[in-house]
């Protein structure tokens, strides 16, 4: 018998940054293995949802500039998160609900208007082989599929074994924040920091570093003074941790993010808060709350 063929998902433009994400990998950070998975997990999800997929199949995440692919069969997608143009050939397709792209067809979305992170969703999902139950990209370990490439390919799922999409409509997609507001709770070193440094983590006006990617939001503002400066050995980090290197400037760690470190942690950021960040430009106002 004759194998069925597999389509694919042909990548034309490739964009910044675009990779592969689910639900991520958790549970293996006592090995040294992160979780990875999509920045902003309710976009993912909702991408997912409104193509009839499971909430945790893969996706693709782009970064600013969006990316352009061709699939090799019909299907059905959606692309959502942040808010971007559109089109299939060239045509202008809604954003944020169900298109159906023709075999051959070139699927664009465009740069963000609004937000940071776009989510491409196709009916079957993309199944690049799992690592460890999944398969999204992790950019610090290198494990699963590396970040796309133009004239890369990857392989579609069947929309069959899929559901069938839910009934078009308008949707709210959550917008980008005009500013990041993030609720903090005390972290495992908070007392390594003077208590005019936790004063002004709670006060002060920050604003979102350009050099924030998917291991962590760093932050443009006023350093946080230690009243210890002996050296910490390294122990384990989790998302949301607020990290203080010694430039004295927050890093909250996103999905990426090591699992072991070296740097205080003043803070964690309870991990619901964290879809936001996900949206926030660089430039975006921030400031960190008591949780």
């Amino acid at each position: 018998m004759t194998p069925t063929a597999v389509s694919r998902l042909h990548v034309v433009r490739a964009g910044a940054l675009t990779t592969v994400q689910d639900a991520g990998r958790p549970g293996w950070a006592h090995l040294g293995v992160g979780r990875a998975g999509a920045l902003d997990g309710a976009a993912a999800r909702l991408a997912n949802r409104l193509v009839g997929n499971p909430p945790d199949a893969a996706v693709l995440e782009t970064t600013l500039t969006g990316c352009a692919v061709r699939p090799d069969r019909p299907v059905v997608a959606v692309v959502g998160g942040a808010g971007c143009p559109v089109t299939v050939d060239g045509r202008p397709v809604a954003w944020g609900e169900p298109v159906r792209v023709p075999a051959g067809a070139v699927l664009d979305a465009g740069a963000a208007g609004t937000g940071l992170r776009s989510y491409l969703a196709f009916a079957g999902g993309l199944v690049p082989d799992p690592v460890l139950g999944s398969r999204s990209a992790d950019l610090l370990s290198g494990l699963g599929p590396a970040p796309l490439s133009d004239g890369g390919t990857l392989p579609l799922g069947d929309p069959a074994e899929c559901g069938p999409p839910p009934p078009a409509g308008p949707v709210p997609w959550p917008g980008a924040p005009a500013e990041l507001v993030l609720p903090v709770h005390p972290g495992p070193r908070h007392d390594w920091f003077t208590e005019a440094a936790l004063r002004t983590l709670l006060t002060a006006a920050y604003r979102v570093s350009p050099q924030s990617n998917r291991i962590g939001l760093r932050t443009q503002g006023p350093a946080l003074e230690r009243s210890r400066t002996e050296e910490l050995p390294s122990e384990g980090m989790v998302l949301g941790a607020i990290q203080v290197p010694p430039d004295g400037r927050p890093v909250v760690f996103l999905n990426d993010h090591p699992t072991t470190g070296g740097y205080p942690v003043v803070g964690v950021v309870p991990e619901p808060s964290l879809a936001a960040a996900a949206q926030a430009v660089p430039g975006t106002r921030l400031r960190f709350v008591r949780a």
